[in-house]
């Protein structure tokens, strides 16, 4: 099988050699070149068609959000997983607006690094467990559950809405299936339909939407 073909963009050359044998080191992952500055995020994305990109926010001559709305636009866009030293909220809400598909400190571990590229290629959202808990605490703080279903949850299944709720916990594929007792690409399928019987983008819409309507 072929690897994963990661792009490692960020303006320290320590940090992207850090996260170079990271990647390495995993034998289905593959690094597949480097960028400084923003700009050169977009000109190797263009040229090396990478899988997915570890991308930093804090950049020269144009920043990880930004870089991230321009890839957005483009047809066929690589995965985007957003990674930074700085974990503030502002970051966290401004990158999944522009449509990273997931968002990592940099002092997570090499194994939660790998597993997210690995999962950002499978479509799945990648937050750290302490990224999602700020996530919904910013949503949810000071409110009260609405009571009323969103719109397209009576169409749900009930193994759909076990998802959900799973998902609105944070569990990775793997997870929900383990705890299910089904295959992953099951749960591919399911986590596909209720993103889409909810018109939600990824699952970090769905996290906030299950932590509004009490659904977890």
């Amino acid at each position: 099988m072929k690897p994963i073909g990661v792009l490692i963009a960020d303006d320290e050359p320590l940090a992207r050699a850090g996260l170079a044998l990271i990647v390495g080191a995993a034998a289905d992952l593959t690094v597949v070149g480097e960028a400084a500055t923003g700009p050169q995020a977009l000109e190797q994305a263009a040229l090396l068609r990478p899988d997915v990109i570890l991308l930093d926010i804090q950049m020269p001559g144009r920043d990880g959000i930004a870089v991230t709305a321009a890839l957005r636009a483009e047809p066929d866009p690589p995965r985007i997983v957003v990674i930074t030293t700085f974990g503030l909220d502002e970051y966290l809400h401004r990158a999944l607006a522009a449509g990273a598909d997931g968002f990592l400190l940099k002092d997570a571990p090499a194994e939660t690094i790998q597993e997210a590229v690995r999962a950002a290629h499978r479509g799945e959202a990648v937050l750290s467990p302490r990224m999602t808990r700020r996530l919904i605490d910013h949503y949810t703080a000071g409110r009260m559950p609405d009571p009323v279903p969103p719109a397209g949850y009576a169409e749900l299944t009930g193994r759909e809405q076990q998802v959900l709720g799973l998902i609105a916990r944070g569990r990775s594929n793997a997870e929900i299936a383990a705890e299910l007792y089904i295959g992953e690409a099951t749960v591919k399928t399911h986590v596909t339909r209720v993103l889409m019987k909810l018109g939600l983008r990824d699952r970090a819409q769905a996290i906030v939407l299950a932590h509004r309507h009490g659904l977890t």
